[in-house]
């Protein structure tokens, strides 16, 4: 049974220099106890998109729908939304500085959003709960720390009460919005697992935000990519991570330093993410894509299927021609070494001399 199904989602603003395009035709559905990886580089549409599914985008133009437990959210009051905001999908932001009340008690904002929802919880009940959700987050102390201010916490601690928060009122859906960008690696780490952790041990879904490929990958049991507004390809962790069609995707994942220990350059994305106001004509990475070819300058490629139904890709390159041990890469670097080709090369000048190998 699907918990959540988004079909065709468009999302725009009208500003005083144009129309921005932030969320164009997107598609995706999550089950009970998944978790989806939403990745893509800053300007993606990722945040929009998530916070369109609870209302948190007012001025928009959005069509489509977002059908959560049988229920069209888009179609929602805003009375109707706050009973679903918390309840039922809860939000863990980016920093949780921000978003917690630098004036009130970390324990008394954690028990007014349950009795917000819960109006039969007295004040020392949800003051009980309050501790007893610190201390299942890894908050040490937790019957004292439940009296700290924000500011009295760490980064690390500021995102477990965000958790702690999110978990209160044990919702069937939880949305993560880059809940690690702001700390070190082993915070991250610790989060990470955290994360992991509570939701099989709730059986609550997750969609975990996130610029960088790396942390989905021991999380995340479907991952979809985001460029300029679309998904640029979607499939299972291990779709994305060993058989990627999309050049983007690809690029993200060499932008990831290697855990090996092997010395490796990184090899970052050329280039700049469109403006949402001006999108480029055709495939709108084509202007960064060492495998752009003609028809990707004039048309833009609606997702297909790629090696299964769950794996999709909106990409005009023929299967095989990106990933790991491709052979476009495998015919492109015999041609470099045995100096019929320059290393200037393209991918595309490559499949464009051997298409039968790619037939």
């Amino acid at each position: 049974m699907t918990l959540l199904e988004v079909e065709n989602l468009t999302v725009s603003f009208n500003t005083g220099d144009g129309v921005v395009r932030a969320v164009r035709g997107v598609s995706f559905a999550v089950d009970p106890g998944q978790t989806l990886g939403v990745v893509g580089e800053s300007g993606s549409g990722k945040t929009v998109l998530t916070q369109t599914l609870l209302g948190l985008t007012p001025g928009a133009t959005i069509t489509g729908k977002a059908v959560f437990e049988g229920t069209d959210l888009l179609q929602l009051s805003q009375n109707q939304m706050r009973e679903v905001r918390g309840a039922r999908i809860a939000v863990i932001f980016q920093d949780p500085l921000t978003s917690l009340h630098p004036l009130y008690r970390v324990g008394w904002q954690i028990a007014e959003m349950i009795r917000a929802h819960e109006k039969s919880v007295t004040k020392k009940q949800a003051a009980d709960q309050a501790v007893e959700l610190l201390g299942r987050v890894g908050i040490p102390h937790p019957a004292q720390r439940v009296n700290d201010y924000p500011h009295q916490f760490s980064g690390g601690m500021r995102q477990r009460a965000m958790i702690a928060m999110a978990l209160a009122l044990s919702p069937q859906m939880i949305i993560a919005d880059e809940p690690t960008t702001a700390l070190d690696a082993t915070v991250q780490a610790q989060i990470l697992d955290l994360l992991l952790h509570l939701q099989r041990e709730s059986g609550t879904a997750l969609i975990l935000i996130t610029h960088d490929l790396g942390v989905v990958a021991d999380i995340a049991d479907n991952v979809m990519v985001m460029y300029a507004g679309r998904a640029a390809e979607k499939g299972t962790k291990h779709d994305i991570f060993y058989q990627q069609h999309h050049p983007y995707t690809k690029g993200l994942l060499e932008s990831i330093p290697n855990s090996s220990g092997a010395a490796e350059r990184l090899r970052p994305i050329p280039g700049m993410p469109p403006s949402l106001i001006n999108l480029p004509s055709g495939c709108k990475f084509h202007p960064r894509c060492a495998y752009v070819m003609d028809r990707c300058v004039t048309q833009e490629p609606e997702l297909q299927q790629i090696r299964d139904f769950s794996h999709l890709s909106a990409c005009w390159l023929p299967i095989g021609a990106v990933g790991v041990g491709s052979d476009a890469e495998r015919l492109r670097a015999e041609a470099v070494r045995e100096g019929r080709m320059g290393a200037a090369v393209t991918v595309a000048e490559t499949i464009a001399a051997s298409p039968e190998v790619l037939s």
